[in-house]
């Protein structure tokens, strides 16, 4: 049996609750829901990086990737990523951000990728991305 291990990148605030930022058994990392918080400050709260719906994105794709980062995986080893919206205005929005994302990542294969509404994020949160990757 592989042994499960916590993936947290020291860029990260510590959960609010008991869960890790990313697991990783085996070849498999799943990387938790991550928001739009700035990189920890030490003794501060969590920053989020600004009202609008991309400075949000592409801060969550960056903690994202720091996550596959600290895990030992990269964006070509994702094979889904969830993506959850707290409003149904935003999805040309984020359809139009994430594929400039990813254009400039150069990926060989885009990962398979759902979007849904969920309105549970706390207040000024817009979005939540979530990925699994497989290493190897």
């Amino acid at each position: 049996m592989t042994e499960k291990t916590a993936v947290t990148p020291a860029t990260h605030t510590v959960p609010p609750a008991t869960f890790s930022h990313g697991v990783r058994k085996g070849n498999i990392l799943q990387v938790a829901g991550q928001v739009g918080f700035l990189p920890a400050v030490e003794g501060q709260a969590p920053t989020v990086a600004g009202p609008a719906l991309r400075e949000q994105t592409l801060q969550t794709l960056a903690n994202v990737a720091s996550v596959l980062q600290e895990g030992g995986a990269s964006w070509d080893d994702v094979m889904m990523i969830r993506v959850y919206l707290t409003d149904t205005d935003h999805f040309a929005e984020m359809n139009e951000i994430y594929d400039a994302y990813f254009e400039e990542q150069g990926l060989k294969e885009a990962p398979a990728a759902r979007t849904t509404v969920y309105v549970g994020l706390p207040e000024g949160l817009l979005v939540e991305i979530d990925a699994l990757a497989v290493l190897g």
